[in-house]
């Protein structure tokens, strides 16, 4: 194992890091095993939209989709893009932030 900038071996963090991984990852899957597995998932809009008519019975929505009702399919697949544009997009500022970080270390000039 490597050590941190301190000296010590960062074994003990790592192995509470899997850990943790471990009984997140196994959470989730009790979790998702105690739900319905029939029921559909409901996007915000939806409840949004029966919340609003609980309280105003008038209400009408001022807009509509652009595009209509869309096959799960599709639904699925612009999900999927979502979240990969936002996982490079997260990336990309962690290692521009990073690399920000370690080019400052590098210039810093040394005393001694």
């Amino acid at each position: 194992m490597s050590t941190g900038s301190n000296g010590r071996s960062m074994a003990p963090m790592v192995i509470a890091l899997l850990g943790l991984a471990i009984v997140i990852a196994v959470g989730s899957l009790l979790f998702g095993y105690s739900r319905d597995a029939e029921a559909e998932f409901g996007g915000a809009d939806g409840q949004a939209e029966e919340v609003i008519t609980e309280i105003h019975e008038d209400y009408e929505p001022w807009f509509s989709p652009l595009v209509g009702e869309l096959p799960g399919e599709v639904e699925s697949g612009l999900f999927a893009l979502q979240a990969g544009l936002g996982g490079i997009v997260l990336g990309g500022a962690i290692g521009w932030y990073a690399g920000r970080q370690r080019g400052r270390k590098e210039t810093q000039p040394t005393t001694g």
